[in-house]
């Protein structure tokens, strides 16, 4: 049975954390680093839903996306949220890992599994990792589809692949104009807008788009918007990211059992319409 101190290793070959952005969080959040490890689960968000799930599980090891702390904090006192996640692991000597940003620009990475769970053919990052003369690295990713289809049918494929949130799949452009490649970004992606448009491709499908920047892209070009949920365009990451685990505990030995977390921790739970607008 591996220690935390070598899984965790192994976690950063894959994401090393020199690659997150400087403002960004990942690494270790809490864990013995001589503690033995057996049972590994993977999540987007470390929230309590989670935290519950591993000690349900009687997993050692938490590999989140989000992290737990952003921004820092004075405080991990059990009366708030966020300090009663870290004493709940800790008591239960449950380790909790982050790969953020350095998981988003990794080859694979977040917008590979994205491209995967709607199977797209990846031809390349949408903003590319200058560090790598590979040139795979990057943020976002540039993908063909096998057969041109409508915008309409493209997010309905999206609605089909992508786990169901409350939100569901919001698209903005012509409902029959032809789809035949695409710029996918896991999470966050209305700051790549110039980045999608020197591409040229025909739609872009990403999460939070903000009204202005929507607005201006669709006025701008006949670019088509494929808007999910942010949890949703992340979580076949998880999925993507405990399969290189299992590779990794097979090379070693390791005999890691892995598993993915099904819930939903999307923030949104509801959504009610009157129906297509006017």
């Amino acid at each position: 049975m591996p220690r935390l101190s070598e899984v965790i290793a192994a976690l950063d070959a894959l994401w090393p954390p020199e690659r997150a952005e400087g403002w960004d969080a990942v690494g270790t959040v809490c864990g013995d680093p001589d503690a033995e490890v057996d049972r590994v689960l993977f999540a987007v968000d470390p929230v309590h839903e989670i935290a519950d799930e591993a000690l349900e599980l009687g997993a050692q090891l938490i590999v989140t996306h989000h992290p737990l702390y952003l921004r820092g904090t004075t405080t991990v006192a059990a009366d708030t949220f966020k300090g009663k996640v870290v004493h709940t692991l800790i008591k239960h000597d449950i380790a909790l890992h982050v790969a953020h940003t350095n998981a988003d620009t990794a080859d694979p990475g977040v917008s590979d599994a994205l491209a995967g769970a709607l199977d797209l053919r990846v031809t390349g990052p949408l903003v590319p990792d200058p560090s790598d003369p590979a040139g795979r690295r990057g943020l976002g990713r540039i993908c063909e589809l096998d057969h041109p289809e409508t915008l309409a049918a493209f997010a309905a494929r999206a609605a089909a692949r992508l786990p169901a949130t409350a939100q569901g799949i919001r698209l903005a452009g012509d409902p029959e104009a032809l789809v035949r490649t695409v710029a996918v970004s896991g999470g966050s992606g209305d700051s790549l807008f110039d980045a999608v448009r020197a591409a040229g491709v025909d739609a872009f499908l990403t999460a939070d788009l903000r009204h202005h920047p929507a607005s201006e892209a669709v006025q701008h070009s006949p670019l088509g918007l494929v808007d999910a949920a942010h949890w949703a365009t992340e979580w076949p990451w998880c999925e993507q990211a405990a399969a290189q685990l299992d590779v990794l505990s097979d090379r070693h030995g390791w005999d890691l059992r892995v598993h993915v977390s099904k819930q939903v921790t999307d923030p949104w739970t509801t959504h009610h319409s009157s129906g297509a607008p006017n």
